[in-house]
């Protein structure tokens, strides 16, 4: 047991980033700074980049807005979305670090069923640095818990499972519905806390919610584009999923995991649903088709990396996906230029050569005052 004097230093504070896209002054950092302020977070503001974003003090960020973008990526500025929360790629792009968290400002400290606050992050840390097993569905969900375990009948060859790669974190209050569900349903809460953390199997697609999500940057990080929304664009609200869809294939492919479940936050505020409607409604129509297409994809064994399977795969967007409508050409293309950017961005200098990229744009806000 620690000495109370002992200060416990959280996990992996050297190896992950928060990113947090915004529009908005981040006061909701206050409910999350005993979670939060060890970790470095990079903030990706969207919408007019003359406004000033408050962040609280204490916490050690960077900041990008739209001029920052444009100035490191240059042309290859287009893949980048510009207002809708998609721009927050932009930060996985940018950032060093294996792992990353990233959450949306309207989404607070949910409590457990005891009335302990949780700790999103952690259990999202957890869930990245245990095994998943996508081969063989295990009945006690997540066999690597504290209490669970593999069942009888789980085959022993497949016990070690894959890498993870992704953890995927739900919320309580305000549930992730499309405009028509939130039409349908605009006083449904979601108070059900289920106490499960499991592997979606292999060749089984899932809707992706950004708003609480891990994942390892080494293993999928070029996959995690989150694509062409909002501004000039014909769909929002569909970012996020068209990550998820790319990334399950790939992790698929190249046998990684993902897992969905813990940990939950308290999502805040219900969003328009007459303005996401406008926003989804091509998306709920296409996703009949782009459902099936993900469905059917076979990424060749010649792609042995994250970054060869996503130049395959925005062929055959193009190919299969392009006849449906122009915008997937557009996106497929804007596809090639992000692996383009992180080949770029990441890229390895030689010895004593130049970085190819401006320095980052780095910040620390003043140590909160003491009370």
């Amino acid at each position: 047991m620690a000495h109370p004097s002992t200060k416990i230093i959280p996990p992996l504070t050297d190896e992950l980033d928060i990113v947090i896209p915004t529009i908005r002054n981040l006061d909701f950092l206050e409910q999350w700074r005993p979670f939060f302020e060890h970790y470095h977070l990079i903030i990706v503001q969207d919408g007019d980049p003359t406004k000033k974003i408050r962040v609280p003090d204490g916490f050690d960020y960077e900041l990008y807005n739209r001029n920052d973008v444009n100035k490191i990526l240059g042309p290859k500025a287009s893949c980048i979305s510009f207002k809708d929360s998609a721009c927050r790629c932009f930060g996985f792009l940018v950032s060093k670090k294996k792992y990353i968290f990233t959450i949306d400002d309207d989404c607070f400290v949910a409590k457990d069923p005891t009335g302990k606050e949780i700790n999103a992050l952690a259990q999202h840390i957890t869930n990245l640095l245990t095994p998943s097993t996508p081969d063989f569905f295990n009945t006690l969900y997540d066999p690597y818990r504290d209490g669970a375990d593999f069942v009888r009948g789980y085959p022993f060859s497949l016990r070690e499972g894959v890498p993870t790669a992704i953890s995927h974190g739900l919320w309580l209050n305000i549930p992730d519905y499309d405009a028509p569900t939130q039409l349908v349903k605009p006083r449904e809460r979601n108070t059900r806390y289920v106490d499960a953390v499991m592997t979606i199997p292999k060749r089984t697609l899932f809707p992706m919610c950004g708003m609480n999500l891990g994942f390892n940057r080494e293993l999928i990080g070029p996959a995690m584009y989150f694509g062409l929304m909002g501004d000039g664009q014909p769909i929002g609200r569909y970012d996020d999923m068209w990550a998820g869809w790319c990334c399950k294939v790939i992790c698929d492919h190249l046998g990684l995991g993902v897992k969905t479940g813990l940990p939950y936050l308290w999502h805040s505020k219900a969003s328009n649903p007459f303005v996401n409607l406008k926003k989804e409604y091509k998306g709920i129509y296409w996703q009949e088709d782009i459902i099936p297409f993900f469905q059917a994809v076979v990424l060749p064994k010649e792609c042995t990396t994250v970054q060869k399977c996503y130049i395959e795969l925005s062929k055959q967007v193009k190919e299969k996906l392009g006849p449906m409508d122009n915008y997937f050409e557009t996106l497929a293309d804007a596809m090639v230029t992000w692996i383009e950017a992180w080949d770029e961005i990441n890229a390895q200098p030689k010895a004593g050569s130049q970085p190819t990229t401006p320095p980052l744009k780095k910040e620390k806000s003043e140590e909160p005052k003491p009370k």
